[in-house]
């Protein structure tokens, strides 16, 4: 018979003691895994993001365009601060500075934030398939391609006879005005505002599905309403998903520009809906006289970078994003 020996506590303390050297060698070879695995995003990252602003930032400090673009480099000139000096002193920097703002406030507060909150939270109080159907209609705009989705709402909104609602209007005798012209803004903020709400709605659902039971049911035994349930266990609890959907959304509407350029192009009239992105693009890529400003619409791109970065640093002090990312501790009792 094969005798089974065992291990006394006092030889267990006789044992070797694990030596530095086979600790660090071990946490060498977890950090290198992990390493391992982050390369690739990390490669992704560098090519696609870090590079482009090197360089975007190198050609913002030259007066490289259409005139003086050629094989030999030589004739492009380094000019130092000349075209960030150029973009403060246009004219019209301040009004499209403040269109930016005024876009990116309404439209990441009302929808992207707000709206898509609300119907995360109707939809996970209702039936589970209707929901779902909800939540599919809307994520329509977002799927869309920009041109229909854009084709789309400019005949809903045409003047009259041809648009849509103008004939609604006219069936319930009321007056119809051209909303592109007199109320652009509005128009915009709802054409962008509901591709955006479906991503936080994604977010958000997901969150508050993921609440532990527990947390639900302890609320439901001590008597609260559906506000009550809202405000002081699932809004605490979303603080993560918030952070996230701001955050992105923010710089979202900051760097986007396609919908603002297929509906209005910044009209009607003088830079009334043009944003901060696509005066970059009109600067770089399309001007009236044919002559491509690259150095100076890159200007304008590095200054929107300077600004999406400010704004993530202030969102993660408002959301106190230390604390969120800190290794639980066990408190004292």
């Amino acid at each position: 018979m094969t005798q089974r020996t065992s291990t006394s506590p006092a030889d267990a303390s006789l044992s070797p003691p694990t030596l530095p050297a086979e600790r660090s060698s071990r946490f060498g070879s977890t950090n290198l895994t992990a390493y391992g695995f982050m390369a690739p995003a990390g490669i992704l990252v560098l090519i696609f993001f870090l590079i482009p602003v090197v360089i975007i930032l190198y050609i913002s400090m030259t007066d490289l365009s259409h005139s003086n673009f050629t094989t030999d480099f030589s004739r492009m000139n380094f000019i130092g601060l000349q075209n960030f000096s150029k973009l403060f002193e246009d004219q019209f920097a301040a009004k499209i500075f403040f269109n930016t703002i005024f876009y990116v406030l309404f439209t990441l507060s009302l929808f992207n934030v707000g709206l898509a909150l609300l119907i995360a939270l109707l939809t996970i109080h209702i039936n589970r398939r209707a929901g779902f159907f909800f939540r599919t209609m809307w994520i329509l705009p977002r799927i869309t391609p920009v041109i229909v989705y854009i084709l789309l709402w400019r005949r809903l909104v045409a003047e009259p006879p041809f648009g849509i609602i103008a004939q609604f209007n006219t069936l319930l005798d009321q007056p119809s005005p051209d909303y592109l012209t007199q109320m652009p803004w509005v128009v915009v903020i709802l054409v962008n505002g509901f591709i955006g709400a479906s991503f936080g709605m994604i977010i958000f659902t997901s969150a508050i599905e993921s609440i532990p039971k527990d947390l639900m049911n302890a609320s439901l035994v001590d008597g609260s309403t559906y506000v009550q349930r809202i405000r002081y266990v699932i809004l605490p609890l979303l603080r993560w998903p918030l952070l996230f959907v701001v955050t992105f959304q923010t710089l979202s509407l900051l760097t986007s520009f396609e919908q603002i350029l297929v509906l209005t192009d910044g009209g009607p009239g003088l830079y009334r809906t043009e944003v901060w992105a696509l005066t970059a693009y009109h600067r770089a890529l399309s001007t009236y006289f044919g002559n491509a400003q690259w150095g100076y619409g890159s200007a304008f791109a590095v200054v929107l970078v300077l600004l999406g970065v400010v704004m993530a640093v202030i969102y993660m002090r408002v959301f106190r994003f230390g604390e969120l990312v800190a290794e639980p501790k066990i408190e004292d009792l």
